[in-house]
């Protein structure tokens, strides 16, 4: 069967509603596929009232109807309000084996007479009618495309506002005067993509609860030089930490197998000279898990591909944003974190521990810069995709 890209457009209404995790965790899970890029937009009037144009097909009157409810309800909450404050939207970029009967599938119907909660819509949208069958409130929690030649379509639609649409969006959610707004960057790391699973969708559930906006989002695998960068200071950190129990570990062996008396000035410099190769050879290990290489096995002209390991990106925006993620997050060993926090609930070792976030404002605007959060892979997958077609 032919691989097949495929889209789900999370509404403004499921982002602001902190569904977005809900919604993740059901399309990964439940389709299997791959999801290969992800961008937040904040659609123009000019991108909703084409989106919404392009809703319209007029295939039979039944259809009809249901093409005309979403082509309202994208004009209505796709754009900008009367003071020209646009909306927030997350598209979500999938590929593989049917991959838009499978999306199409877990999305669900737009409107049914019963529900079970297996699909999308059944758990975060709602259709209701009344006696007479005007519908009264509609939300579909996302919208899809129904079929390849629709979805290039729409795809082709938004990658070409990908760039006015969806870059700087720190200027898009509104706070009062004099508010301490701040920006962290969350990394979803390696460990939650193994296979389909909800797992990244359930951290994104359990940030929500900081009250914070998503302001970016990308798909990545890191390189060798990113992963570097990223964690050079945690290099220095394991140096110090260390080169003392380094040295008294090997003045314990070295005593034990040479029936040597060595003394604490020896221990002193067996710490100086060994704690660093300890320190470097732990520092690797995280480097290859975050990117899958090791830096000192990565020839200098692969050290800017991208690595092996995927990983999600994303923004939050709010008042005291660092700390209120780090507090959901938990410490670093997840031995030690609180129950309820996302290192207790999804981390396994200090290492492999579901995800990094930002310890400081400064911190977090230096490791945005080397993730490039606001990369348009969205565009670069669509274009790829569709000139190969």
């Amino acid at each position: 069967m032919r691989e097949e890209i495929a889209y789900a457009l999370t509404t403004p209404y499921s982002l602001r509603k902190s569904r977005t995790g809900g919604i993740i965790a059901r399309l990964l899970s439940r389709t299997g596929l791959d999801l290969v890029a992800g961008r937040i937009f904040a659609p123009s009037a000019e991108l909703a009232s084409s989106y919404a144009e392009m809703v319209i097909t007029h295939q039979n009157a039944r259809h009809q109807k249901t093409q005309e409810l979403i082509r309202n309800y994208v004009l209505a909450h796709f754009s900008p309000d009367l003071a020209g404050r646009r909306a927030r939207c997350l598209m979500l970029l999938f590929k593989g084996e049917a991959a838009v009967a499978k999306v199409r599938e877990v999305a669900g119907a737009i409107a049914t007479e019963r529900t079970s909660g297996e699909t999308v819509r059944d758990t975060y949208g709602d259709y209701i009618v009344d006696e007479k069958g005007i519908v009264r409130h509609f939300e579909p929690a996302i919208l899809v495309g129904q079929d390849p030649e629709e979805v290039k379509a729409h795809l082709e639609l938004w990658a070409r506002y990908s760039d006015a649409d969806g870059s700087n969006l720190d200027k898009v959610v509104q706070f009062p005067p004099k508010s301490n707004v701040e920006q962290t960057l969350v990394l979803l790391k390696p460990d939650n993509f193994r296979f389909p699973n909800s797992r990244p969708g359930g951290m994104i559930d359990l940030f929500s609860r900081t009250g914070l906006f998503i302001i970016a989002f990308r798909v990545l695998m890191l390189s060798v030089a990113q992963a570097e960068e990223l964690y050079r200071p945690v290099l220095g950190l394991l140096t110090e930490i260390l080169r003392k129990p380094t040295g008294t570990r090997a003045r314990e062996i070295l005593s034990r197998e040479l029936d040597l008396d060595l003394g604490a000035e020896v221990e002193k410099e067996l710490g100086a000279l060994l704690g660093p190769i300890q320190a470097r050879f732990n520092w690797e290990s995280i480097v290859e898990y975050m990117c899958g290489r090791r830096p000192s096995e990565t020839k200098n002209e692969d050290r800017l591909n991208p690595g092996r390991e995927k990983c999600i990106a994303l923004v939050y925006q709010g008042v005291d944003a660092v700390s209120k993620i780090r507090s959901v997050l938990g410490p670093t060993d997840p031995k030690k974190a609180p129950l309820g926090s996302i290192r207790r609930e999804f981390g396994q070792t200090i290492m492999i521990n579901s995800a990094h976030a930002s310890d400081s404002v400064e911190n977090a605007q230096r490791e945005m810069r080397i993730v490039q959060v606001w990369e348009n892979d969205f565009k670069a997958e669509v274009e790829k995709y569709f000139s190969h077609r």
